[in-house]
């Protein structure tokens, strides 16, 4: 298939539009494909499947008759049985941003017709990854006396020889919990430091440990590491997964890094452990969020908070869809796009840890 023949459909609310379906790649993709955009604003969940809208959901079926492929995000509603029954040429379901657990698209339906899925969620991932890398150094350079510099204290040379040192991360051992595409990209930018990295991730193809040159260990040995990163996101079985049992296994000054979801973390087995002092901790994601007013992790010297922005950048809003337009130039392309919503890739999201 070339050319403009290929048909594509894009459903979203009007802010997704704005944000996401920018100038020059849309007309990248109109210059091999006819295009047609939908807005649509089905309420619900950002992240969870759009509610039930009857008449929304008729429209998603009559917009998606006679596309090859059709492209969904915020405001869609979900494309069901229905859907994909009404659209016998449909080859390609894209979800631009879809916290990827693939909410707005019936799975099951989409296999059955031999349909590829693909997310472009991971467009975040990589300024994820990067906040994790800079939370791990805060870490590493005990960051209790930066807020004495902030409050106007007079600090001499001799304050940073004496307790506690500030510390370099090259060539530590780093732990990661969860080894996907943030992990994937964190690996890559540790690389200069010359760290061994160790991951917990029961679903994560072992070849990889080659491929990535990272070893892969029970959860209890990563957080038994210098530096632990969380990296998993929040489903029924991670929910409370780290709690005072896995805490209590950081070793004296480790530093503990979550960018990934608040509730992973249990909070009073948290909070316990920070206030005991002897471990650093480095947070973008809370439970509650925003983070609580009265929480006692606002009001130690050994925790660094920000407000869960480790994804949100300029460069990431617009680059979902930068993604999604290169998969489909690889179909057009003859290729198999890269961000296949797979059987494995499922199970080991619908786990937490992949």
């Amino acid at each position: 298939m070339s050319g403009p023949s290929l048909r594509v459909g894009i459903v979203c609310n009007a802010d997704t539009a704005q944000l996401y379906l920018s100038g020059p790649d849309l007309e990248r993709l109109r210059d091999f494909a006819d295009v047609d955009i939908l807005e649509m604003n089905v309420p619900g969940d950002t992240w969870g499947r759009p509610q039930h809208v009857p008449e929304l959901e008729q429209a998603l079926v009559d917009f998606a008759r006679n596309r090859d492929v059709l492209v969904v995000c915020h405001g869609s509603a979900f494309v069901s049985a229905a859907v994909i029954d009404a659209a016998p040429d449909l080859r390609i379901i894209g979800e631009l941003e879809g916290d990827r657990f693939g909410h707005r698209i019936d799975m099951a339906a989409a296999r059955a017709a031999g349909i590829t899925v693909v997310d472009t969620t991971h467009s975040s991932s990589w300024p994820v990854s990067e906040w994790a890398l800079a939370l791990i150094l805060v870490g590493l350079r005990q960051h209790g006396r930066f807020r004495d510099i902030i409050a106007g204290a007079q600090m001499s040379h001799d304050d940073y020889r004496t307790e506690p040192p500030a510390r370099e991360l090259t060539g530590r051992t780093v732990g990661m919990i969860g080894f996907g595409r943030i992990a994937w990209r964190l690996r890559e930018l540790l690389e200069p430091f010359h760290v061994r990295v160790l991951a917990y991730d029961p679903f994560t193809p072992r070849e990889l440990a080659d491929a990535l040159h990272v070893d892969f260990a029970p959860l209890e040995r990563v957080m038994a590491c210098e530096v632990v990163v969380c990296l998993a996101p929040a489903t029924p079985t991670t929910t409370g997964m780290i709690g005072a049992r896995e805490l209590d296994l950081l070793p004296r000054d480790a530093v503990f890094v979550n960018v990934s979801r608040g509730v992973v973390v249990d909070r009073p087995a948290l909070e316990a452990k920070a206030a005991r002092g002897d471990a650093w901790f480095a947070l973008d994601a809370h439970d509650p969020e925003p983070v609580a007013v009265d929480t006692p992790l606002r009001g130690m010297r050994n925790v660094f908070l920000s407000p869960h922005v480790g994804g949100m950048t300029w460069e990431a809003q617009p680059r979902f869809f930068t993604l999604m337009v290169d998969e489909l130039e690889r179909y057009v392309d003859g290729a198999e796009p890269r961000a296949q919503l797979t059987d494995r890739a499922l199970q080991g999201r619908g786990s937490g840890l992949a």
